[in-house]
């Protein structure tokens, strides 16, 4: 018996989606759920609209009568039985971001498509020329309305360069495109009485002509793309097919643009960059803890020679000059590892947004090391961090934006002047823009997920508590890097989950999370709250287990709830709803009033922020 061959198929994203919609392809069950994230999908779909070659898919040709596994639709995909003639093996997350980014169907992330050369509000000040990507926003609930709501409006979205990514879809959907383009530019309409109204009315056809044309051309690029993939015939036996799956799944180690720039600096200078890191790694041993040492390396020298903290201005970077600033370069991003930790900031997976990280070691490098000027900067650094962690400034275009944010942050602490002798200030920073970049609301704070996933809100939040020097709820002791090396720190759920889950009700948020020493979560992750406070106070006294609580801002009245055993399913839904919610409610005020804090460059003290909430309701309350 001959064992079975592969075969190479060209196939367009126009075709992939066909077939999906008509249900004739489905996912073996084994294969893991949806998991990329926004950063990872953005990348994809930037690749297509640049008409870039992506890798090859796996599919396994399947009789619709005897599939050989049990399957399962695309997330979000039809289920429409009995027509399945494909199983996906490999190619399910690219094929899932394709589907959901194009159909815009993500719950609390919108796509939308970037033109540099419409956007009114763009930083005139750096020429980054024309060009064109895929952004991300960040969406969340307010009452009733999803914010922010200029997503949802064709004016705002245009004004700001931005077309919704659906309408890119290879379905056909021109009357859907003609529609928001009507929209987006009605405002724009000249009236017949207007001075030069039929010149006017020719140039206002013509936008929409480009508008019309810009979706058109970028519409045909997807529609056509071609996502080749490989198919195992109909013979292929199951056993076969899951070691080929398997073996399509193992990613080799690419070479890296450190490692073509290393060769370059050797070929050069004669020196060697990996002795140079070592060293680096010896001196300061804190800083990997944060990111890789040679994005650090290229992101800090790059802005240090005020070129961009991305592949283009490492590119561009003089590698002669790198290696004359090396020893400046390593002391800022040891005083950087310095500041974070001080800061509460202890690792790269309780890390916010890596975009501060290079920014923070180039400014350092720049900043006095002792006078009242250095402790002025600090505040300025400690404003620009949680400023960095509470606004939507780096959930797009992170690299130019932080570009931005240096320039100006280095006018301050070189305390230059311009032209007419003015000092430079805080309020021509673009992250202080708080018009442009407003802080995070209560609204927004209450639907933040958990702060495993990658998520610049959820990790703020946390930080949060960090920086306030959370206690263990068991035995008072406080967080330290060792600790989170040696994974002897937990998330924990202040609600537990099964209670939750039972009532139907979204555990995995993270104002209902606290970062508690391993078996302190063991001894207490199946209990009520107000059950494990009554055993902790038997142990010791309240006023100890209080202050360690509020040391991660949880409001005490609000989590002494209980007495769920003698309730009817209902009555116990019902209660434990109104409990969780006034929980979620005032442990969300406690963080926003941290949060105005922090962004002020001020220290924190848990007392005086929960005294303060607990103030302004009482004069509310009157």
């Amino acid at each position: 018996m001959s064992l079975p061959s592969s075969r190479a198929n060209n196939r367009t994203l126009k075709e992939w989606f066909d077939k999906i919609n008509s249900g004739e392809i489905r996912l073996p069950r084994f294969q893991r759920p949806e998991a990329w994230d926004k950063t990872r999908i953005r990348s994809l779909v930037n690749t297509v609209i640049h008409n870039l070659p992506l890798g090859i898919t796996l599919i396994l040709e399947v009789n619709r009568d005897n599939e050989p596994f049990v399957s399962r639709v695309l997330k979000t995909a039809p289920d429409i039985g009995n027509r399945v003639t494909e199983h996906l093996l490999d190619g399910q997350q690219r094929l899932t971001a394709f589907w959901r980014a194009l159909h815009n169907n993500y719950e609390w992330e919108t796509y939308l498509v970037y033109n540099s050369d419409w956007d009114v509000y763009k930083d005139e000040t750096i020429d980054t020329g024309s060009y064109v990507e895929v952004r991300c926003q960040p969406r969340w609930m307010k009452k009733t309305s999803k914010r922010p709501v200029w997503v949802d409006s064709p004016k705002d979205t245009l004004l700001r360069g931005l077309v919704p990514l659906n309408l890119f879809s290879p379905i056909d959907n021109s009357s859907e495109i003609e529609h928001w383009i009507d929209l987006a530019v009605s405002h724009e309409k000249p009236t017949e009485s207007e001075q030069d109204s039929f010149a006017k009315l020719m140039a206002w056809t013509q936008r929409k002509e480009v508008v019309k044309n810009f979706i058109r051309d970028r519409k045909e690029i997807i529609r056509h793309y071609n996502l080749p993939y490989l198919a195992l015939p109909l013979s292929t036996p199951k056993d076969t097919a899951l070691q080929v799956f398997i073996n399509m799944n193992t990613n080799s180690k690419p070479l890296s643009q450190y490692d073509i720039i290393r060769a370059e600096i050797e070929g050069v200078k004669g020196v060697s960059l990996d002795d140079y890191q070592k060293k680096l790694d010896i001196d300061y041993p804190n800083v990997k803890h944060y990111f890789d040492l040679p994005y650090l390396i290229l992101a800090t020298s790059a802005l240090m020679q005020d070129k961009l903290p991305n592949q283009r201005g490492m590119w561009d970077m003089k590698k002669e000059k790198m290696i004359e600033d090396w020893e400046m370069m390593c002391k800022g991003l040891g005083q950087m590892a310095d500041f974070l930790t001080q800061n509460g900031i202890y690792d790269q997976s309780r890390l916010p947004t890596n975009a501060v990280l290079a920014v923070i070691s180039a400014l350092y490098t720049m900043i006095p090391d002792s006078l009242d000027h250095r402790g002025r900067c600090e505040i300025l650094l400690k404003k620009y961090l949680w400023s960095s962690f509470f606004t939507d400034r780096y959930e797009n275009s992170a690299a130019s934006n932080a570009f931005s944010d240096f320039r100006e942050l280095k006018h301050i602490v070189l305390q230059e002047v311009k032209e007419n002798g003015e000092a430079y200030s805080e309020i021509e920073v673009p992250i202080f823009n708080r018009n442009k970049y407003p802080l995070s609301s209560i609204d927004e704070l209450l639907q933040v997920g958990w702060p495993k996933r990658e998520s610049i809100r959820a990790r703020g939040v946390m930080a949060v508590f960090l920086n306030l020097g959370a206690r263990d709820f068991a035995d008072g002791s406080r967080l330290d890097r060792q600790q989170l090396l040696d994974g002897k720190r937990h998330y924990h759920h202040v609600f537990p989950d099964h209670l939750l889950k039972d009532a139907e009700i979204e555990s995995y948020l993270v104002l209902n999370c606290a970062l508690i020493k391993d078996k302190t979560n063991l001894n207490i992750s199946n209990k009520e709250p107000y059950r494990y406070l009554k055993e902790r106070y038997q142990w010791t006294t309240e006023d100890y287990v209080d202050v360690r609580l509020r040391s991660h801002l949880i409001p005490i009245q609000e989590l002494k709830n209980g007495g769920y055993e003698n309730l009817s399913a209902e009555e116990k839904k019902t209660k434990l709803k109104i409990d969780f919610d006034a929980f979620l409610n005032k442990r969300a005020q406690y963080v926003y009033h941290a949060i105005l804090q922090l962004v002020e460059g001020k220290d924190l003290i848990a007392n005086e922020i929960i005294k303060e909430v607990e103030s302004l309701e009482t004069v509310v309350n009157k």
